[in-house]
């Protein structure tokens, strides 16, 4: 059957694609839409055009498939043009949504009409590209340049009434009366010359007023810091205000292929797949049966446990929260409904959805009020004789068939399991604080974990908002077992020369958010502190003992102001010096360099190990956790895919010229050696 068919209605040619799951803009569809329109201009009883999608959704975008193979004719933006040039007026009716070239293809079309719930968006900017048919010359003359640089340049899509009152959407449409509407629309539009989207001039209010260029820039700056498309996409608005259309056509083709061929894109088109391959359990049937989860309960209420309640809250499934005191379950769902409401007061949420949220949660302090859970998640302090009283405990109260979870970052779940007479039901829930902002979920998979309870939980983190990714049980399971090395050696930097500052510099150019100084500082240098102000054996010991405890107590490595900056301290440079001179290691001068070699590459070895062992089932696993869980940039495609693109060779070569000092514990990973020797790459 054909992807595009043609019907009649009267005097209206209705072009319709059923190309699914979303009507990709792959090469027969590119070729059907330039086949209808010739139709259509070819019959002078036809007098309007309509260019609908069958199925969930209108065009959402190019045909992923197609990336990176050599392109097939005709182009997109040749068939855009052919839409355009009709002198017969051609309508999109637009449903679910119309992304990226489907956009384009709403665009090039004389008039647009849409649905309530559908979205409009150019998200190319999140695969490291710009809109490359056309998209940002029509868009700004359609729109203006100060509507059309956040589709362009952030890319989050738009609904339809937003569409409408900045001018993209003619007419909002009845959800089930589309088609019918869209052809009445294109009818009453025969008489009247047609609008084209390349010679329109909302874009001039870019030449009026060019300060909202560099506003732009100011307001998204920290956002966009580090990424090379979005840069391109404020130029090719721009140029649709300073240049004639087909100048500016040429003026975005230059940008987007200097983007193309660059390896940021090569990067985050990386990662639109490791994501999605990340769902997918090796060795499990995809069609297995997954365990109902109707009812979730969570011991403990204190950050943890009170953010991961919300994230099952949020998506309507009720939980029972589980606390030993009144006071600190009354504390714990007060911080959660101060949570929700500040949220509302954003405006992200409604009043009433924070009282349906909170309407949810059942507190107790009766262990016999979770028997009925489907799934019981453990968020209590991170120790082993602790978790597994709780896991016994559970074992005789949860009944049957239930999934028994730990929120534990480090321990060893098989351990935990022992406590229970279902060690097939127990895996590892590893959430990130704060749990109910941060996307990222290991999910541990024990010796015995059930194929079952590993699917539900993988499709349960998928409702629940969460990317998840499979890890085995080791210490630190993927995420932390690589923070290790790299705290390690950030610790030994300081010791022999390097300031803290600069450890923490190397990494924030690098395109971290934070560097490790700056995240002890934030997270508390007392987490874990044994608390004795006269047992020093450590620099953070000597700080705390100082009562230099981190943001919260105005310093720590950093002073910090009222406003919370920071700035480097000579008391700490001080303290750092002496320690070392004590332990007798000699300072020295380190290049930038060194530093950052020695802080990334043993991350990338212990990647290389946990492949090795099967703790991870893919490279690309390991590059979802670091970039969602612990602010890899993006822009690099993760921690292994940069390893790639720099080659594997020069991270071995940089390993064995730093083995002195990686510590008496280092150990290179075969397979890392194996695959650099062999020209070869982890993805």
């Amino acid at each position: 059957m054909s992807v595009i068919t043609t019907e009649r209605h009267d005097d209206v040619l209705v072009i319709i694609s059923n190309n699914p799951p979303v009507n990709a803009l792959g090469q027969a569809v590119r070729q059907g839409l330039a086949d209808g329109i010739e139709e259509a201009l070819g019959d002078d009883s036809v007098k309007a055009v309509v260019i609908r999608c069958d199925g969930r959704t209108f065009f959402a975008g190019a045909d992923i498939t197609e990336f990176g193979k050599p392109p097939q004719g005709p182009g997109l933006g040749d068939v855009l043009d052919t839409i355009e040039a009709s002198d017969k007026p051609v309508v999109a009716a637009i449903h679910g949504t119309a992304l990226g070239g489907g956009c384009e293809v709403a665009l090039a079309c004389h008039y647009r009409v849409a649905v309530p719930s559908a979205k409009l968006g150019l998200p190319e900017v999140k695969l490291g590209l710009i809109p490359g048919a056309a998209g940002t010359q029509r868009l700004p003359r359609v729109v203006g340049a100060e509507a059309a640089l956040p589709m362009v340049v952030v890319g989050n899509p738009i609904a339809a009434s937003k569409a409408q009152a900045i001018g993209l959407v003619d007419a909002i449409v009845g959800e089930e009366s589309l088609a019918e509407e869209a052809v009445a629309f294109a009818r009453a539009q025969t008489d009247k010359p047609v609008p084209r989207s390349s010679e329109g001039t909302a874009n001039r209010d870019g030449v009026e007023n060019p300060a909202i260029f560099d506003e732009f820039r100011a307001k998204h700056g920290r956002k966009l810091r580090g990424f090379d498309a979005p840069a391109a996409g404020i130029e090719a608005v721009k140029a649709a205000g300073e240049m004639s259309y087909e100048d500016g056509v040429k003026k975005e083709r230059e940008l987007f292929m200097g983007l193309m061929g660059g390896t940021q894109s090569a990067a985050m088109r990386h990662y639109f797949f490791a994501e999605r391959a990340a769902n997918k359990i090796e060795g499990i049937a995809r069609d297995i049966e997954l365990l109902p989860i109707r009812k979730v309960g969570v011991i403990g209420a204190g950050t943890m446990g009170g953010g991961i309640s919300m994230n099952f809250l949020s998506a309507g499934i009720p939980v029972t929260i589980l606390e030993m005191e009144q006071e600190a379950l009354d504390r714990g769902t007060g911080v959660m409904r101060a949570n929700y409401e500040r949220t509302a007061k954003r405006g992200r949420m409604t009043a009433e959805q924070v009282e349906q949220a909170m309407g949810l949660l059942t507190p107790t302090l009766d262990y016999d009020d979770l028997a009925d859970c489907d799934l019981v998640i453990e968020a209590v302090f991170e120790n082993m004789d602790v978790k597994k009283e709780v896991f016994a405990k559970l074992d005789s109260v949860v009944k049957q068939g239930a999934l028994l979870a730990s929120n534990t970052s480090y321990l060893n779940v098989d351990e935990i399991a022992t406590a229970t007479k279902r060690p097939e039901a127990v895996l590892g829930l590893h959430f990130f604080s704060p749990a109910n902002v941060m996307k990222l979920l290991e999910v541990v998979r024990g010796e015995k974990t059930a194929d079952q309870v590993l699917a539900t939980a993988m499709k349960l983190a998928k409702k629940i908002g969460k990317i998840a990714v499979v890890a085995g049980v080791c210490d630190g399971f993927i995420g932390n077992r690589m923070l290790s090395p790299r705290q390690g050696q950030a610790n030994a930097l300081i010791m022999e020369g390097a300031n803290y500052w600069e450890v923490d510099e190397v990494l924030l150019d690098f395109g971290f958010p934070m560097g490790p100084f700056q995240m002890s500082d934030l997270a508390g240098l007392d987490i874990g502190w044994h608390r004795d102000p006269t047992r020093i054996e450590s620099i953070r010991d000597a700080l705390c003992a100082m009562d230099r405890r981190g943001q919260k107590t105005g310093a720590g490595f950093y002073d910090y102001d009222e406003a919370r900056q920071r700035t480097p301290s000579d008391d700490v440079k001080k303290l750092i010096a002496d320690f070392a001179e004590k332990q007798g290691v000699e300072q020295r001068d380190i290049s930038k360099e060194e530093i950052r070699e020695r802080l990334l590459y043993p991350m990338v070895n212990e990647g290389a190990l946990i492949l090795e062992e099967g703790m991870a089932q893919r490279a690309s696993d390991i590059d979802v956790v670091w970039i969602n869980g612990y602010g890899w940039p993006l822009y690099t495609g993760g921690p292994m895919f940069w390893a790639d693109t720099i080659g594997l060779d020069t991270v071995v070569a940089g390993l064995e010229k730093h083995k002195e000092r990686l510590g008496e514990n280092f150990r290179l990973s075969q397979l890392l050696k194996d695959k650099a020797e062999k020209g070869e790459r982890f993805n």
